[in-house]
């Protein structure tokens, strides 16, 4: 699909876009609970993962005390001989430990941003959370330095969550772009894509997480992609069709 409009702008998704969250996260909860068991939790592994995704499920991901609240639901007799705090303080630095070491983008995302900066296209991002938790995660994957510092907006910043239209028309008045000039690149087909082309941006689901394989959107995405190889052939051909159009638009002489 091509429209007749040059492409200015191009957002992008956090989680599960620019890098994989959903297998960093289970790894470093499961770091996390390990820790808690060395530290002298008395109990497998596979039960306190079975309790703990329950907890991340009641509370929502960005809860801040899942450890604290993952104890009150375990009998005292299973860390009787061991302070709390220490279980929690042990779960913590091991979450973080692995956010340190294994935290990183996918590899082409950074070759496609790397390329998207040499260009005028103004590339930003548009995402629901905590303003210091997403704005850490730009920074700790290394992905700030290729994005426009004026074009990041996030839910808990703007006021307004995904999928309120309302997310993404700010995000494209504040950049001075129209929304048929940008492009946005999500993993999620009703929180991302849905929103996205009810206002006429350019939409691109990405499918390299397969964990949104049966979620269906209202909407159909203009593109689907698997990896941002792919992504960058997409933004070339609305390159070229702007230069195109631009050609047969200039008067004779």
């Amino acid at each position: 699909m091509t429209r007749p409009t040059g492409l200015k702008a191009v957002f992008f998704d956090i989680d599960d876009t620019l890098y994989s969250t959903t297998d960093f996260a289970r790894r470093a909860r499961h770091n996390a609970l390990k820790a808690m068991i060395r530290l002298g939790l008395d109990l497998p592994l596979s039960v306190l993962i079975r309790e703990f995704d329950e907890v991340i499920s009641e509370f929502l991901s960005n809860y801040e005390r899942h450890f604290d609240k993952l104890l009150l639901r375990i009998p005292g007799r299973y860390y009787k001989s061991v302070n709390p705090a220490i279980l929690v303080a042990g779960a913590v630095i091991a979450y973080h430990q692995t956010k340190y070491r294994e935290l990183k983008p996918y590899p082409d995302v950074v070759k496609a941003l790397t390329k998207l900066s040499k260009t005028d296209i103004i590339r930003g991002v548009i995402t629901a959370g905590l303003a210091v938790k997403q704005s850490e995660k730009l920074i700790r994957l290394g992905l700030y330095r290729y994005l426009t510092p004026g074009a990041i907006f996030i839910s808990e910043q703007i006021g307004i969550g995904k999928p309120n239209i309302k997310l993404y028309q700010r995000a494209c008045d504040e950049a001075g772009v129209r929304p048929e000039q940008a492009l946005y690149v999500g993993d999620h087909p009703f929180n991302d894509i849905d929103p996205a082309n009810k206002i006429g941006m350019i939409t691109v689901l990405n499918r390299r997480n397969n964990k949104l394989l049966s979620v269906k959107g209202r909407t159909s995405p203009d593109y689907r992609i698997n990896d941002f190889r792919q992504l960058l052939k997409i933004i070339k051909r609305y390159k070229q069709n702007a230069c195109a159009q631009n050609r047969r638009s200039k008067p004779p002489f």
